[in-house]
This record gives structure tokens, sequence and C-alpha cells, in this order.
């Protein structure tokens, strides 16, 4: 099956230095309404693969293609297909908002008759239809968000690239954001390359990520797959010693790391219960004191594949804790 993005030993230079070193990847699935994370430190080459994938950067070697089409050789025939929200403002602030999504609409080769009705349809879509003939420039940076939206998603793109969509946008617009992002994916089947510095954002809607470093993939993954990959991390406090609980915890499948004075850290395969944690210490004649169940996050994912965290498990909140044997 074709991917949305296929990219092939792609290697972009900025004057001398060499920004993207020899990137190669499938991300997506064509027409399956797919949401792909792209991350990665300040500096890694997120805006740079962006722009070389609008054709803003030629290749200094090997290609990218959106949804079978090259992206520097083919330009007109993959702007058809895609769709930009841009990181920083690009607006006619004298516009109304149904005049520069309209005209964005034509841009992107709307008749104008039909970008007219698009335009105020999508505006209502995003929350805007009441705001629609006053100028852009009077817009909260809320509005300009959902403005910027708008515009990308306009004239029904089969991929939207969307970078950094909910900065600066309080809880309530922020959930709005992400709400509509799932919509464009679930319902509209459109696939999306979101590019964030919030995993969290990523987390909720992304299908699947890949992360940047110093202009290389580091890790590209399936997100749920990784997710279950990840397994669980089970931080435990016992009263107590018995070195042969080590072994016992191994037999099992786990895999164990005792810190001292009664704490363990312990990776514990999904198809262990957690009861039979509390079945060794008894064995062994362990009282826990306190044990907190998680799983690996996208944080967590992010931070070891960029190199920022031991191979140990870190702490983060718990999803479960049992504390002084009482739940």
């Amino acid at each position: 099956m074709q991917s949305v993005v296929e990219i092939e030993n792609l290697r972009v230079r900025l004057g001398r230095r060499e920004i993207l070193d020899g990137i190669t990847c499938r991300l997506g699935a064509s027409g399956t309404g797919r949401a792909i994370g792209l991350l990665g430190p300040n500096g890694a080459g997120k805006s740079t693969l962006i722009q070389t994938l609008l054709g803003f950067h030629a290749p200094h070697a090997g290609s990218a293609r959106i949804l079978g089409f090259d992206c520097h050789r083919q330009p007109r025939e993959v702007r058809a297909r895609l769709g930009y929200m841009p990181e920083n403002d690009a607006f006619l602030a004298d516009m109304t908002g149904v005049s520069f999504v309209r005209l964005m609409a034509e841009v992107s080769g709307v008749p104008s008759e039909a970008a007219l009705e698009k335009a105020h349809e999508v505006l209502f879509h995003v929350g805007l239809g009441e705001a629609r003939y006053r100028k852009v420039g009077t817009y909260s940076l809320g509005m300009k968000q959902m403005a910027k939206l708008a515009q990308a998603i306009v004239h029904g793109p089969e991929l939207v690239i969307l970078d950094e969509p909910t900065n600066g946008l309080d809880p309530s617009a922020r959930a709005r954001m992400i709400e509509l992002i799932r919509e464009m994916k679930q319902d509209h089947g459109m696939n999306v390359l979101l590019c964030s510095h919030l995993l969290g954002d990523v987390e909720q809607v992304c299908d699947e990520v890949v992360i940047l470093k110093a202009g290389r993939i580091v890790h590209q993954t399936d997100l749920e797959a990784e997710r279950h990959q990840n397994r669980r991390f089970v931080e435990l406090e016992v009263s107590g010693d018995a070195p042969e609980f080590a072994e016992s915890l191994r037999e099992i499948g786990a895999e164990a790391m005792n810190e001292g004075g009664g704490r363990w850290r312990i990776v514990l395969p999904l198809d262990v219960e957690l009861r039979e944690i509390w079945r060794l210490a008894a064995r062994h004649q362990l009282a826990i004191r306190k044990l907190t169940n998680r799983r690996d996050s996208l944080e967590e994912i992010f931070l070891k594949a960029v190199g920022h965290l031991p191979a140990a498990p870190a702490s983060a909140p718990p999803r479960e804790e049992v504390a002084n044997g009482r739940l």
C-alpha cells in the first residue's frame, strides 16, 4: 500500500550546513486517515523537513514524496493535495476572515463561487462563523489559530501539515483544536502530519510517531504498538530482605532492579497479572509498603530516543497505587 509520506535517503543543505542527514522512512497508509507525530528537540530539523515536503527546499540528495508525487519535481500535484497550517501568522490583516479563507481556497484550485461557499462552511466548522466578517487583524490569538486551520482544510486536502497548532491556546481552545484534528482524520479521512512540542497533544491524536535528532531519525514507531511493547513499570517498596526475590521475578518474565533499602524497579510483561508480585512477595515473606503501576508515556519514549533518559524507568505520576497494603 502506498504511504502518505515516503522519504528516501533525504539530504538537505542550507549553505554549507547539512540539516537533514540521509533520512529514510515511510509514514502513514494512503487514504486511511492516519495522524503522524513529528517530534524532536530544537534544531533537530523538523522545520526543514516540513519545508522540504512543501517544496521550499531542494534536496541535495535523495527524495521526498507525498501520496506518490515527488515534492521537488511535482510541486503542483503535491500542493493540490496538501494543506498547511504554519506556526507563524501569515495573514492579510485587513481582509475579513471569509475573504481570506476564500482566497486561500482559490489559490488551492477551488473555483471562486465554490470557494466562497466552502469558506463559510469551514469557518462555521472551526467556530468562527460569527466572526467571519471581521478583519483577521482584529482576531485574538485563539481565533487566528482557528483561521489558520480553516485555510489549511478549506479545499479538502488528503494530507494536512499542522505546525504547532495549539501554540498559545488556553485549555478550552486547545481541547477544541485537538477535537477538530480528531474529526479531520476520523470523520473526513484526512491524513495529518502534526509537529508539536506538546507531547500530550501528539499522544492524544497520533497513530504513529517519528522522532528527529541532529537531522537524523532516531525513533519511528506505531504509537499503540509502542505503548504495548513498553509493557508496565512497577515501582515497589518492601520491608524485609530476600535475595531470591529477583530470581523469582525473572522466572515469571519480569525484569527487576534492586535499588537498595527495599526499593525495586520492575518491568512486568503484559500477560503477567499484578497479583503475581503480591504472591511472590508473600512467598519470600516481604511486606509490601508501596506499589506503583504505570505504563510508558510518550514523554519517556521521546526522552529515551533523544538520549535524555537513563535505561531504568524514570519516576512519573502513577496510574494506580497501593500504599501500606491498602487500596
